[in-house]
C-alpha cells in the first residue's frame, strides 16, 4: 500500500526489495564458468589461424576489408603498399587448389566448369593475371613490353613453380595496348577523328537515355521497345558496340560496358523468344572478338552460354535449325510467314564463323557439329540451276518456295561460305568450293546489266527476274573483291570486275537522292534507274552494306574515291540523321526535309561506323591478313596466322 492508500503498479512492485548478494560460487559453477571462456578463447584462436577466409597474410584480409566497400577503406599497412603490385600478379599457392585463374592443369578446370556450370572464371579480374598484348602484328610493341611480359611469369614461377604459365591473359582493368592505325596524310587522321566522335555521340546517347535497353530512340530521347528483340531489355546496342569502342580506342566506355556484361547480362533472365540468327551475329559475335582482343574469359563464357540457349532450336530432323527459340523453355520455331515454316537460309547458313571459333576456344565440339550439319545438308540437297532458294523445311529437308536473292533472306549465306573458307587458314576447302559453285550459278542466273550501264544482282522468283536490288544486297561488291583477292584462279578477274561495278551501282543508289543515301530497294527500270519507286522502300536505317563495300574495296585497290565516298556519306549521316539524342533513321531519302524514324540500331555502332572508322584508317590496322569480319562486322582471327585466336589446348 502507498502512502495514499494505493497498491503499486505490477512494474514498481519490486523496485525497492533488497536482494541478496552471493559472495562465492560452487565448485561446479566455477567449472562450467571455466569451460565457457575456454571454449571461447579456442573458437577466437581457430577464426584467425584455421579458416581460409583469414588464413595467410594481412594483405588477404586488407583485401577483403577492402571489397566490402569504399567508405571503409583504410591506409594499407606499409608492407603492402611495397608488395602491392606483386600481388596483382600472384596469388598463395593454398588458392590454386581452388581458384581457376591459377590451375595449370586445363583437364582439371574443364571438369570443374562442367561440375558448376555457374562457375565464373573471371570471378576476381583485379587479381588475374595482367599481360599486356598487341594485337596484330603491324604495331609496334611499346618499349620494354616483352620485358615486361618475361617479368610476369617470372613473378609466376618463382611462387607456383614454373609448370603454371598457361593462366588466360584475362584483362579487365588493363587492356592489350593498341595503337596506331592512323594514316599518313593528316586530312585521313581527321576524318578517322570525325568519324571516332560520331561514335561518341550515339554511344554517350545510348547511356544517357537508354542504358541497357535494346536500342535508343534518339529523337524521343529514351529506350526503342520495338526493336527485333522486343520490349525485354538485353543491352543488344552493349553486346553490338563492345569491339567498336575497343577498336577506336575508347577504353574508358569499353570499360563500363563490359562491367556490365560481366555483371548484369545473364541470359538466365531472359523469358521471350528470340533469333537465333541475330543472337548469334549480335551477341555471340561481339562476345567472341572482344574475347580475341582482350583474352578475358569473362567474354568467351558469356558467348558460351547464350550458345547453349541456342541449341535447342538444332533438335530437328534434319538438323537444320528453327529461327526463333526461348530461352526460359528450349522450344523453337519458325516463323509463320516463311513458305510455310520454313527456315530461312541468310539465317541457318550464318552461323558457321561463330560457333566453329566457339568450339575451337571452348574445346567441345558441339558447336562446329551443329553447323557442320547444316553444311552436309545444304552441299548434298539438289539446287534448282545451282542456286540456292531462301527457304528450306527443317522436317522434311525440301526446298520451300523458290525465291533467290543477293539481298534479305539470302545475303549472308553466300558470305559465310568464303569467310568459313578464310577463317580456318584457307583449310576448309568444301566451303570454297561451295562458295564459288554457288557465285557461277548467280552470276549466269541473277546478274544483269540496265540499259544505263549498271550492274546488279536481281531476285528471282520462279526463275522470273524480278529487277530489283535490296541496300542489304550491297555487302555483295567487298565479298567479290574479298574472294578475288584471296585465291587466284579463273574467278579472280571476273570477281573483281564485278565487285567495282555492283559497288558502282550502290553508290549510284545514294548519289540519285537528295539526302545522299540509299533507299532500302532500289529497282531498274525504264523510266528510273537504281532508284526506289515505292514508299516502303525509299527509308533508310542507317544501314551498313554500301559503305562495307567501300571499305573492302578501298582496303584491296587503294582507289581514293571509295574514301571520298566514304566520306560523303559520313557528311549526309551529320546532316540528315544527326539529331542531339543520337542518330536516326529517315523515312525518304528523296525528300528535302525527310521524316525520322526515331530509332539508333544496333548495327550502327557495330557496322557502320566502324566500318568507316577502318575505311580512313592505315591497311594494316585490323588487317585483311589476320581478321575475318562476320556480318555484323565483328572481326574474328583467323586460324593459324593471327596469335589472338587463342584455341584451347588439346
Amino acid at each position: 500500500m502507498s502512502a495514499t492508500g494505493g497498491i503499486l503498479p505490477t512494474y514498481q512492485r519490486f523496485v525497492n526489495t533488497p536482494v541478496p548478494f552471493r559472495r562465492s560460487f560452487r565448485s561446479k559453477e566455477k567449472f562450467i564458468i571455466f569451460l565457457v571462456f575456454a571454449t571461447f578463447c579456442l573458437v577466437c584462436f581457430g577464426t584467425f589461424f584455421y579458416l581460409p577466409e583469414f588464413r595467410g597474410t594481412g594483405g588477404r584480409v586488407y583485401d577483403h576489408i577492402k571489397r566490402a566497400g569504399p567508405d571503409l577503406l583504410i591506409p594499407p599497412p606499409p608492407q603492402l603498399e611495397d608488395t602491392r603490385e606483386a600481388q596483382k600478379f600472384i596469388r598463395h599457392e593454398e588458392d590454386a587448389k581452388d581458384d581457376p585463374h591459377i590451375i595449370g592443369d586445363r583437364e582439371k578446370l574443364r571438369a570443374k566448369i562442367e561440375e558448376d556450370s555457374d562457375l565464373k572464371v573471371l570471378e576476381r579480374p583485379d587479381e588475374a593475371i595482367i599481360v599486356p598484348r598487341r594485337i596484330s602484328t603491324g604495331d609496334a610493341p611499346p618499349k620494354d613490353q616483352d620485358n615486361l611480359e618475361d617479368r610476369n611469369v617470372n613473378q609466376l614461377d618463382e611462387v607456383l613453380g614454373p609448370e603454371i604459365v598457361t593462366v588466360p591473359p584475362a584483362a579487365a582493368q588493363s587492356y592489350p595496348i593498341r595503337q596506331g592505325g592512323e594514316d599518313r596524310e593528316a586530312s585521313v587522321r581527321e576524318k578517322r577523328d570525325k568519324v571516332k566522335e560520331m561514335m561518341k555521340h550515339a554511344w554517350d546517347n545510348y547511356v544517357k537515355y537508354a542504358w541497357a535497353k535494346n536500342e535508343l530512340r534518339p529523337v524521343s530521347k529514351r529506350g526503342h521497345p520495338g526493336s527485333i528483340f522486343g520490349t525485354q531489355p538485353l543491352g543488344a546496342s552493349i553486346l553490338d558496340g563492345l569491339d567498336t569502342l575497343y577498336i577506336m580506342g575508347m577504353f574508358d566506355e569499353f570499360k563500363k560496358a563490359r562491367d556490365w556484361v560481366d555483371k548484369e547480362f545473364d541470359v538466365n533472365n531472359v523469358v521471350a523468344d528470340v533469333s537465333v540468327f541475330e543472337v548469334n551475329i549480335r551477341f555471340i559475335g561481339g562476345l567472341l572478338t572482344c574475347y580475341a582482343l582482350t583474352g578475358d574469359v569473362m567474354f568467351r563464357d558469356k558467348a558460351q552460354k547464350i550458345a547453349d540457349k541456342l541449341l535447342p532450336a538444332f533438335n530437328t530432323p534434319t538438323g537444320i535449325p528453327n529461327a526463333l527459340v526461348n530461352f526460359k523453355t528450349g522450344s523453337s520455331k519458325n516463323y509463320g510467314w516463311a513458305s510455310g515454316s520454313s527456315s530461312i537460309l541468310s539465317e541457318f547458313g550464318t552461323l558457321h564463323l561463330e560457333f566453329s571459333y566457339l568450339s575451337d576456344i571452348t574445346g567441345k565440339t558441339i558447336y562446329r557439329n551443329k553447323v557442320d550439319k547444316i553444311r552436309q545438308v545444304l552441299n548434298t540437297i539438289e539446287k534448282p540451276n545451282g542456286l540456292y532458294p531462301n527457304y528450306l523445311n527443317p522436317r522434311s529437308g525440301k526446298w520451300g518456295q523458290h525465291h533467290m536473292s543477293m539481298g534479305a533472306l539470302g545475303d549472308s549465306y553466300y558470305e559465310y561460305l568464303l569467310k568459313a573458307w578464310l577463317q580456318s587458314g584457307r583449310e576448309d576447302n568444301e566451303a570454297r568450293q561451295m562458295f564459288d559453285e554457288a557465285m557461277e550459278a548467280a552470276m549466269k542466273h541473277m546478274l544483269q546489266e540496265s540499259p544505263g550501264g549498271l550492274t546488279y544482282f536481281a531476285e528471282l522468283k520462279f526463275e522470273r527476274v524480278e529487277h530489283k536490288m535490296d541496300h542489304l544486297a550491297c555487302f555483295s561488291g567487298g565479298m567479290l573483291a574479298l574472294a578475288s583477292r584471296t585465291l587466284k584462279d579463273d574467278h579472280s578477274t571476273s570477281y573483281m570486275d564485278i565487285a567495282k561495278r555492283i559497288t558502282h551501282t550502290c553508290h549510284e543508289s545514294y548519289d540519285r537522292t537528295y539526302t545522299k543515301l540509299g533507299p532500302e530497294s532500289f529497282r531498274f527500270t525504264e523510266g528510273a534507274e537504281a532508284r526506289a519507286l515505292k514508299s516502303s522502300e525509299k527509308y533508310y536505317i542507317l544501314r551498313p552494306e554500301t559503305i562495307e563495300s567501300y571499305f573492302y574495296l578501298y582496303r584491296l585497290t587503294k582507289d581514293e574515291k571509295y574514301r571520298d565516298w566514304g566520306w560523303e556519306a559520313v557528311k549526309a549521316l551529320e546532316k540528315h540523321c544527326r539529331v542531339p539524342g543520337g542518330y536516326t533513321g529517315i523515312k525518304n531519302v528523296y525528300s528535302e526535309d525527310p521524316q525520322q524514324d526515331d530509332v539508333q540500331q544496333s548495327f550502327f555502332l557495330a557496322e557502320t561506323l566502324k566500318y568507316l572508322y577502318l575505311l580512313f584508317s592505315d591497311e594494316d590496322y585490323f588487317s585483311l591478313d589476320q581478321w575475318v569480319y562476320n556480318t555484323e562486322a565483328h572481326p574474328l582471327p583467323i586460324k593459324g596466322v593471327n596469335p589472338f585466336y587463342r584455341e584451347a589446348a588439346a
